[in-house]
């Protein structure tokens, strides 16, 4: 299949009128504070300060693989029993905590003030603490508030909120500019610049950007390209400020990265013979690349239990590019607008499931018997321990997967699994 060919699949998927299975129970996923552990990293001025309990520190440490304040640019502000009960000012308390940490960091440009819980429950409300905080450091530092609370976001909802607090923040502007969001791999994000400017497509700017004082200018005459699936409630923000927010697959394998790359053509007036051609190496290698992984993955049966809010699309390029089957693909929540592009190349075989009740979602597991499981880390030991193999889906969030040169790299992580199982097994 050429990638015109490609192409024309992508286009004409048409509605998905799957039916979803929706699940409120008990959930196993972690809350948005992990989405510091890669945020940190991109942007490289800012500084991510926990507003919470020591179960929040503990949660970072262990996700981070780090101790609290050994990684120069996140920390927990630990609430203890005297601020919960009202016998500290927390106000106060905060000041003086961060006055240390801008005294102590002198580099941080961007301070966030995430919340772990509720406002109701930590007694503070971080989003006027901020405001407070910006106004006194004006000029020096810029604060900004967002909750990473497990009552109020999962997982990658974390990076949601972020970026939703970034977007008042970005200046205005009337220049035509694609904007890509979603926090990429320096090295995935650079590719995707090369693309774009070997297509004539720019300026293009990416948020978040790995410095503060870069934030990308937006306006109504902005194109929005979400990198990521989880990213519903910056691409609302965005579109509030007269932004255009394409829908398209999301980049991940060759599919959907052509489909991703084709929906800002469109926009710019690139013709598919343009696309094809600027294209065509890339295209070659990955599914050069592509083909040990598919025959270790074509045929074998998987399931997603939801957590990271990427099941749907690497559901999609497993079934149509490495010959798996998906059985169940579970989602955190789902947006039937902002993934139309994706349910519409999802087989109608597929049991599509939002939410989550646990119990439930492993009864179906268990007879279901799935050759490969995607879940979170709760749920893998004892998942392995009934002898069905699982894969990490944090490992989704980690890794460079986007794009046409790491679309081998994205298969590989589901054929490891199933190897280490076949090896176990003599």
């Amino acid at each position: 299949m050429t990638a015109r060919d490609v192409l024309a699949t992508v286009s004409e998927g048409g509605a998905c009128a799957l039916p979803v299975l929706r699940e409120r129970g008990q959930r196993e996923v972690f809350c948005g504070l992990t989405g510091i552990v890669w945020l940190h990293r991109k942007i490289q001025d800012a500084f991510f300060l926990v507003v919470g309990s020591r179960t929040c520190a503990h949660l970072l440490q262990s996700a981070a693989g780090v101790m609290i304040f050994a990684e120069p640019r996140f920390a927990t502000a630990i609430l203890q029993d005297r601020d919960l009960a009202g016998m500290a000012d927390c106000n106060e308390e905060l000041d003086r905590l961060v006055g240390r940490l801008l005294a102590r960091r002198p580099d941080i440009r961007l301070l966030f003030l995430v919340g772990s819980c509720p406002s109701e429950v930590i007694k503070l409300d971080l989003a006027k603490a901020a405001e407070r905080l910006s106004l006194a450091q004006r000029g020096r530092v810029r604060v900004l508030a967002y909750s990473g609370s497990g009552i109020e976001t999962t997982f990658t909802e974390g990076e949601d909120a972020c970026l939703r607090a970034l977007v008042p923040e970005l200046p205005a502007t009337r220049e035509r500019s694609l904007l890509v969001v979603g926090a990429l791999a320096d090295v995935v994000e650079d590719q995707f610049a090369r693309l774009f400017a070997e297509l004539g497509i720019g300026p293009v700017h990416f948020l978040p950007p790995r410095r503060s004082g870069a934030l990308p200018p937006v306006g109504e005459a902005s194109v929005v390209l979400t990198a990521q699936p989880f990213l519903n409630e910056t691409a609302r923000a965005l579109g509030a400020r007269c932004a255009r927010v394409l829908t398209a697959p999301h980049p991940f394998g060759v599919e959907g990265t052509l489909g991703w790359l084709a929906a800002a053509c469109d926009a710019w007036g690139v013709s598919r013979e343009r696309l094809e051609q600027v294209t065509r190496r890339a295209v070659d290698r990955a599914r050069r690349a592509l083909e040990r992984p598919r025959k270790a993955l074509a045929g074998r049966r998987i399931s997603f239990l939801p957590d990271s809010q990427l099941e749907i699309p690497i559901a999609r390029f497993l079934h149509r590019e490495c010959g798996m089957e998906p059985v169940e693909v579970g989602v955190p929540y789902l947006d039937r607008e902002r993934m139309a592009g994706e349910l519409a190349l999802l087989p109608e075989s597929v049991r599509l499931s939002e939410g989550q009740h646990v119990d439930r979602q492993l009864e179906r597991l268990r007879a279901d018997r799935p050759d490969l499981t995607v879940c979170g880390l709760g749920l893998a030991n004892p998942l392995e321990a009934e002898g069905l193999r699982t894969k990490w889906s944090i490992e989704l969030v980690f890794t460079p997967v986007h794009g046409f040169e790491q679309a081998a790299d994205l298969a590989e992580l589901f054929t490891r699994p199933l190897e280490r199982g076949e090896r176990l097994a003599f």
